[in-house]
């Protein structure tokens, strides 16, 4: 089973779903029980908001991600083995511990559930057309393993896209469902959702500049195989200083964003020390070392060390939902 759980990444996929899990219970819970459902000394019969998609409906929703997802790694897998064995040989699964046969029927497999979770879970909550978002997903992550990878950024915007709406899927199917069952107490009220829309998306924001960050950094790990291939990775068009500068750049624009937000919005004390000191003073770090590094085990390590990062930005959310809560 070790070959197999290393194929999917079940590192990634448990990541995935704690991500869901956190923005459901930590960030949109707490936002609906905050909410003061009031109008002068006319108080509604009900206390507080509360979601709507029952419990295996959400772990539907997260099973539907996880598997797509783990399709996505198989995938990339199967048509990365030529250059994986040139990047790093000691890891590559398919062909080996594997046969490509076998990987490709996982793959349809995997994927086969996760559609069918996502079109069920679609359904449940009365939007049937939310299905095919899983079977475009799909769609994607084959022709980013196939084309959108060998193509200059292309493959990189991608990956950092699906990843940032890892967390946004959480609120675009719970916002619906609320909006059906408390239409008139939303606009009698005039109470919006938008709050779990901005939180989230922050988080989907973060998610999505870290990705983009770390693909790049793995682009660099994964110079000599690409060379040697013809692939257009941005540290092969750009040179490894052209992508540095890019990622350096990238780096920039994500601290100027947290520090924003951190010093216009989340004023409170722990959120302040907690940015700074566990995601920004990191990020400081990984452009300082990314300045040093100029080896593939390097990269390596900055990549596992953005992953670190990643992380901590997740943990933002038990932060957010002491907050709330107090």
């Amino acid at each position: 089973m070790k070959p197999f759980f290393r194929l999917i990444r079940i590192k990634n996929l448990l990541i995935i779903a704690a991500t869901q899990y956190l923005m459901r219970y930590a960030i949109l819970n707490p936002i609906l029980k905050s909410i003061d459902i009031s109008h002068g000394n006319d108080i509604v019969n009900m206390t507080e908001l509360s979601m709507q998609m029952s419990g295996f409906q959400f772990l539907c929703l997260v099973f539907a991600t996880c598997f797509i997802t783990a399709a996505g790694y198989v995938i990339n897998d199967y048509f990365d083995t030529k250059t994986d064995l040139i990047n790093r040989p000691s890891s590559v699964v398919v062909g080996k511990t594997l046969s490509r046969r076998m990987v490709m029927v996982i793959h349809i497999v995997l994927n086969t559930i996760g559609i069918g979770f996502g079109f069920f879970v679609s359904f449940s909550i009365g939007k049937p057309l939310f299905g095919f978002v899983f079977v475009f997903v799909t769609g994607l992550l084959w022709f980013y393993s196939t084309t959108y990878k060998r193509q200059f950024l292309i493959g990189n915007l991608l990956v950092a896209f699906l990843t940032g709406m890892v967390p946004f899927m959480v609120a675009a199917f719970e916002i619906p469902p609320l909006l059906k069952e408390y239409a008139s107490v939303l606009v009698n009220y005039k109470i919006s959702l938008f709050p779990i829309v901005l939180w989230i998306g922050g988080f989907s924001f973060f998610a999505f500049f870290l990705t983009l960050i770390r693909e790049l950094i793995k682009d660099m790990e994964d110079f000599k195989g690409d060379k040697a291939f013809g692939r257009k990775s941005v540290p092969v068009v750009l040179g490894l200083k052209g992508a540095k500068l890019m990622v350096l750049t990238l780096i920039s624009v994500t601290l100027l964003a947290l520090l924003s937000v951190g010093f216009l919005y989340l004023k409170t004390g722990i959120s302040l020390v907690y940015i700074s000191l566990v995601i920004i003073l990191p990020m400081l770090i990984l452009a300082i070392k990314l300045i040093r590094t100029e080896n593939s085990r390097g990269f390596h390590n900055l990549s596992n060390f953005t992953k670190i990062i990643m992380l901590a930005g997740v943990g933002y959310a038990g932060i957010a939902w002491y907050i709330f809560m107090h």
